[in-house]
């Protein structure tokens, strides 16, 4: 009962494997403008002067100074010397992406607009405690492991965390930091350089990605019909692959998350599948969406866990591979969404398990939908009994939910995938190097990862697949079921990953994809989940078969 190849194995791959992923892009330093004269600048409505660049506001076209390169993932460092003619809420700006970091908005303020604001307003302070006008100062935007860095003079005006890629970016005069009547503010740069990876003007969106996708959903000789009944929406299910290598079990609502549960099994890695099997009555009262899991006690035995959540957070349990099991029983007085969203072994023989809430349902009041938070809760005895939740994570903006956990190939490390439910963001990434302890400062994904409900499982050469609902916010596989390869590396350092790949076709909206994963001893992934793949009808309970070199032999055909 193995989610994840066992680390071990997985380091003996490592080692002796090179691992086939998109090649990094090498930083280079450009200089867009220097001493008044633009070498990379896009056109635009800026005037050489004696020594400087000056931008009016007010002006037509585009009042901005750009360079003529986008900036992709990764590190950079983008350095200039401004003033300001004067400070009048002119709105001179700098743009970085779709994001504005302000030095004369409305009563003379700094502060930070866009989508590294989650599309709100944030007041830095007052501009006077850091410039004046008629005098130079040294601006600077760095982003070092996925935080990003605002200063003038080498005072840090504010931070914030992204792995995003960014797109164009340059000064100018944002409507959002004016107030009426415009005056004729002048911003003038003297020098404008930075050091990054960049892609040639308009190839990168903000918000999207740039690696290849690969597309499965016509295939029809992948896909293996788990569960379907007329007019009965079937939904949310998740997997586990028994000690045998070729028993899969699923489990999954008769409903939108709140239903029945269903299970079936399948004898023959997921190729046929039983009929529904009987499970306990109170089965039936399951408020959300299930989830299963193996776990194994300290004494070497093992069973298998299923959750069911809202409050409070039910727990049914099997010792014989899932042949028989116990009704659900609450596992403590408290309670949550989504529950387990996740859960990963600890080196020391725990469990740690994951969820989140919104305020509704954590201690069974139902009180208005509030701040989310995920919660982690730990089990020393193999999952029969668990401990009361412990915030991991929040976020003042974003609405941080669905986790999804990596441990590292060398063991060392977790990486839980967040969605993010308020849509003004990627998705989100945190890191624990102390088995779950503490957790960093959630950081914004790249484009290529971002979605919902993230499930992951490493390959035969250490690479990994993810399987997830896209919510990309600019993306041609938008609310369809999709997946990502790339390396735990790609995830911890911002990079995009290899390939993305759409497994089918959801035809209405976003209401699909809650998956389960699983490897067979062949390499063969197979993968399961929900969708509306019939026009006009319920959805319905899927499974996608491949290998990782079947899609790596499409990537080179594309």
């Amino acid at each position: 009962m193995r989610r994840l190849i066992l680390i071990n194995q997985l380091a003996c791959v490592l080692a002796g494997a090179t691992l086939l992923t998109s090649a990094a892009l090498a930083q280079e330093t450009i200089t867009i403008t220097q001493n008044g004269v633009v070498e990379m600048g896009s056109p635009g409505a800026w005037v050489e002067q004696n020594g400087y660049i000056a931008i009016t506001s007010g002006t037509s076209g585009e009042a901005g100074l750009f360079a003529d390169r986008d900036l992709a993932t990764g590190d950079f460092q983008i350095t200039a010397q401004l003033s300001l003619s004067e400070l009048n809420a002119t709105g001179a700006a700098f743009q970085l992406g779709n994001s504005y970091l302000g030095f004369d908005g409305p009563n003379q303020q700094l502060y930070l607009s866009g989508a590294l604001a989650g599309q709100h307003y944030v007041v830095l302070g007052a501009a006077r405690r850091h410039l004046e006008p008629e005098e130079w100062f040294t601006f600077e935007a760095t982003r070092t492991d996925g935080t990003i860095q605002f200063l003038i003079d080498d005072h840090l005006v504010h931070s914030v965390s992204s792995f995003a890629g960014i797109g164009h970016f340059g000064f100018t005069f944002s409507p959002l930091g004016r107030v009426s009547p415009v005056t004729n503010g002048i911003l003038r740069i003297q020098k404008f350089a930075s050091t990054g990876t960049f892609s040639p003007s308009g190839t990168i969106k903000p918000g999207g990605f740039s690696i290849p996708l690969i597309d499965l959903s016509e295939e029809t000789h992948r896909q293996v019909l788990v569960d379907r009944e007329p007019n009965q929406y079937l939904g949310h299910p998740t997997t586990v692959l028994l000690d045998d290598q070729h028993t899969i079990i699923t489990v999954y609502p008769k409903g939108h998350g709140r239903g029945a549960v269903v299970m079936k099994k399948s004898h023959d890695g997921g190729l046929t599948w039983s009929d529904r099997l009987p499970v306990p009555e109170n089965w039936s009262t399951s408020q959300e969406v299930p989830t299963l899991y193996p776990v194994v006690d300290r004494n070497g035995t093992k069973r298998l866990i299923m959750f069911s959540g809202l409050y409070p957070i039910r727990m049914a349990v099997s010792e014989d591979e899932g042949d028989t099991w116990s009704p659900l029983e609450p596992i403590g007085d408290f309670g949550g969404i989504v529950v387990m969203g996740d859960l990963v072994r600890l080196r020391d023989g725990r469990h740690m398990a994951f969820f989140h809430d919104d305020g509704r349902f954590i201690n069974g009041r139902e009180e208005e939908r509030g701040q989310f938070y995920v919660y982690k809760t730990v089990s020393s005895d193999g999952g029969l009994t668990w401990s009361q939740p412990e915030v991991v994570v929040t976020h003042p903006m974003a609405d941080l939910c669905e986790p999804g956990v990596i441990r590292s190939p060398d063991g060392q490390q977790l990486a839980m995938l967040l969605r993010e439910n308020s849509r003004r963001f990627n998705s989100f990434v945190t890191f624990s190097d102390d088995e779950g302890v503490t957790w960093s400062t959630p950081k914004e994904v790249t484009g290529s990862l971002t979605g919902d409900r993230h499930q992951a499982i490493y390959g035969p050469d250490g690479r990994l697949f993810i399987s997830f609902r896209d919510r990309t916010h600019v993306s041609p596989t938008w609310g369809d079921w999709v997946g990502w390869v790339g390396t735990y590396e790609d995830i911890a350092h911002g990079q995009e990953g290899q390939y993305r790949v759409r497994l089918m076709d959801n035809l209405e909206g976003a209401d699909t994809a809650y998956p389960g994963v699983e490897i067979l001893p062949d390499g063969t992934v197979v993968t399961t989940t929900y969708g509306h793949w019939t026009q006009n009808e319920s959805p319905y309970i899927m499974s996608v078969r491949f290998t990782f070199e079947e899609l790596d032999s499409k990537a080179a055909e594309n």
